[in-house]
């Protein structure tokens, strides 16, 4: 960091401290306007805490700035090592297009150089007349008589300070140490802004980096587990018996449901949640092109559930339209429908078909050695649901399941 120089010299103005500066006395109400000032202090930092818009937050600091000092103009600048420059991110006041694309020295003979290098507040009240720094022309072209300078500090690491906050104005009158306090706590509060809103900013990246590597799993589970679709499938053309193709052709048919998932997860905008309509459509689509002797027709509300409920929410439903598939119509071809709803706080799952119906005095909690009832028993107490089978109308059977709502918070 540099030093402001000790002594006097030919060839340059010694910077004088702040402190040497003296300001006669006022002529306004001194109380109001401290106490405005410590109102706006506070105002400020309610609105950094919640906007996580940095282009917003440096711009009302410059209005808030400018109304505390009770003066027109007010700048935000951040230092840019590459050519020891200030460039202007933010302002208020100042002539359109003014500050637009403006860069000042960062030297010790610029104020606000100087503040920023020394950590020093820099108040100068006679520009015109000013022998310690030159006059920027920004400040020149808009006849700024007078303008306080304080650094922006963000951590505890000189090399990571952020830049200068500025007041200025044409009028004639008097920056004195309070204004300058008041100026520095107001940084600190701007400093402690950027450092959080570059703080999220590198949460935000790495989270996305996290949903990158997720998909990227989520994509290579989906390839693995079509392989090994593709294996039960010849394994299933090659069985010796009726019964064998069967049980490979039901496993086939689950695995690629678990593969199905994982498509749909990492082609997702979020990794952590399902659409519910979009999941349950594709669902269906793809047990139609598995099933062509039987037409699925399939709705589902709009609904955000948690991704880790996917998996045995698909195999579920993928097992229910199996069942109908199987024994709903033994002679033909029919109906499947499926829908997903939200009733009464809870998610309702429902399966039904126009086919034989249910055989008498079937009693769906008594055991079975089903293993696609043992599954859909499975799934429902893994889901924190409940079954219920009934007639359908005017025949054929209804699988309902309810179940809560399984949102992101869960």
């Amino acid at each position: 960091m540099a030093k402001a120089p000790t002594s006097p010299s030919n060839s340059t103005p010694t910077p004088v401290k702040p402190e040497e500066v003296v300001a006669p006395p006022q002529l306004r109400d001194e109380l109001p306007y401290r106490l405005r000032q410590q109102a706006i202090l506070g105002e400020f930092g309610r609105f950094a805490m919640q906007s996580r818009d940095l282009d917003k937050i440096l711009l009302h600091a410059a209005e808030l700035c400018a109304e505390g000092l009770e003066a027109p103009y007010a700048k935000v600048l951040e230092y840019i090592p590459q050519g020891n420059r200030l460039e202007v991110r933010a302002g208020v006041g100042w002539a359109p297009g003014a500050i637009d694309d403006v860069a000042l020295g960062a030297d010790l003979e610029s104020p606000a150089g100087y503040a920023y290098h020394t950590g020093q507040s820099v108040i100068s009240n006679h520009l015109h007349e000013e022998a310690r720094f030159r006059t920027p022309l920004l400040l020149a072209d808009h006849g700024v008589k007078r303008a306080i300078n304080v650094l922006i500090e963000r951590g505890n690491n000189p090399a990571q300070n952020y830049g200068v906050l500025e007041v200025d104005s044409p009028d004639p009158g008097q920056f004195d140490r309070p204004d300058a306090d008041f100026l520095a706590v107001f940084a600190g509060l701007v400093g402690i802004a950027i450092e959080r809103q570059q703080a999220d900013a590198k949460l935000a990246q790495a989270l996305e980096y996290q949903a990158l590597l997720t998909r990227e799993m989520s994509h290579r589970v989906k390839n693995s587990l079509m392989s090994v679709v593709s294996l039960l499938r010849v394994q299933s053309r090659g069985a010796q018996s009726e019964e064998v193709e069967h049980a490979l052709d039901d496993a086939s048919s689950r695995v690629e449901t678990i593969a199905q998932v994982h498509d749909h997860l990492w082609r997702g905008e979020a990794i952590s949640f399902i659409e519910l309509s979009d999941f349950v459509s594709e669902l269906c689509k793809k047990m139609n092109e598995t099933t062509p002797a039987h037409t699925i027709s399939c709705e589902a509300d709009a609904l955000v559930l948690s991704a880790d409920h996917a998996v045995p929410l698909g195999l579920l439903i993928n097992e229910l339209v199996t069942n109908a598939s199987k024994y709903a119509y033994p002679d033909g071809s029919g109906i499947i429908e499926v829908s997903a709803r939200k009733r009464d706080g809870h998610l309702e799952i429902e399966v039904a078909d126009q086919g034989v119906g249910l055989p008498e005095g079937f009693n769906i909690d008594q055991p079975r050695k089903s293993l696609g009832f043992r599954l859909i028993s499975g799934f429902v107490r893994q889901l924190g649901g409940r079954l219920l089978v009934a007639k359908n109308e005017p025949s054929g059977a209804r699988f309902t399941v309810e179940m809560p709502i399984l949102d992101q918070a869960n």
